[in-house]
């Protein structure tokens, strides 16, 4: 990997470049295999080049840029790391800095303080404990200061080719969402050992990316394109979007604060009830029904459950 020119996402709609498993869209998908494989044929076409958007030219570079980017986006990222590493070339130039040093390079960073003493000290780690060489083993990364499961992996993966699906909070949300997991992957392990179940071994580090990049981009934490999605047709949470009852336009607010499209009544103090995915909703005191619209604005009331990391 050292010397390879830095790498950029693409995305080309419509190609079949990289496609080389065929799953006919019309087969009943009744596993989570199967879901899997539809996903990864769909986010293929839709994504040319499923890479890091992280910009980075040896093993090196990654790993600083992947401390860096804990909870803080790629754009910044690269947008302070031309200058560190003008400062900072090399894993011994970096050695010989304090956390003081370090920190006006990043103090744009989230946490700058943390990650400029993660770097510091990460630099001679690997200085005295592996002669000067960023380490190819996920059990080796994981021994570096700011280094944690997730990162481990993703060096791992992109600068040494090893087979690894580090899950971000992208790839949690979007594997929940779509229904590759079931409902008890509640932590970023637990995801990563069911997707590893479902995914190829040889498409591990492509369903990384395409996750990645399609949560970024298209199944985004606050307003899904549910629109512009190639995976509705096998995703559980549109599915689950799909069942909430239609907004009405036409609905009597004096009549009541809220109205049940099941039993066609207006109400103004209503019930709640916990649903099977364990979200509380409000429900009609009268018959029981999720099925509540505000009339306010003709809205739908039912909550479908979403997924982020926890800690």
């Amino acid at each position: 990997m050292e010397g390879t020119p830095p790498r950029t996402f693409g995305v080309q709609m419509g190609s079949s470049a990289g496609i080389h498993r065929t799953v006919s869209q019309f087969i009943p998908l009744v596993g989570r295999t199967q879901r899997a494989a539809f996903v990864i044929e769909k986010l293929r076409e839709r994504i040319d080049r499923p890479t890091t958007e992280l910009n980075y030219e040896t093993p090196y570079q990654l790993l600083v840029a992947v401390i860096l980017s804990a909870q803080c986006t790629d754009e910044r990222v690269n947008s302070v790391t031309p200058d560190f590493f003008g400062a900072y070339p090399t894993v011994d130039a970096l050695a010989d800095a304090s956390p003081d040093d370090v920190y006006p390079y990043i103090q744009s960073i989230t946490f700058p303080n943390n990650k400029a003493g993660y770097l510091a000290k990460m630099a001679r780690q690997i200085v005295e404990q592996f002669d000067g060489t960023v380490p190819a083993t996920v059990e080796d990364l994981e021994t570096l200061t700011g280094v944690g499961r997730k990162s481990a992996r993703v060096v791992a993966n992109v600068a040494f080719d090893v087979a690894e699906l580090p899950v971000d909070t992208h790839v949690f949300r979007v594997a929940n969402r779509i229904g590759l997991v079931k409902e008890d992957a509640d932590t970023p392990k637990k995801v990563e050992q069911q997707l590893k179940r479902v995914i190829p071994k040889e498409d591990w580090a492509d369903a990384h990316h395409l996750l990645i990049l399609h949560g970024r981009y298209t199944c985004t934490a606050r307003s899904p394109d549910c629109d512009d999605c190639p995976l509705t047709s096998v995703c559980k949470h549109y599915d689950r979007l799909q069942r909430r009852p239609d907004p009405q336009d036409d609905l009597n607010a004096s009549a009541g604060s809220y109205y049940c499209t099941t039993s066609e009544h207006y109400f103004d103090e209503p019930d709640t009830h916990i649903d099977r995915h364990e979200v509380e909703q409000i429900a009609c005191p009268h018959c029981g029904s999720m099925q509540v619209l505000r009339t306010r604005n003709g809205a739908p009331t039912k909550q479908v459950k979403d997924y982020r990391v926890n800690g």
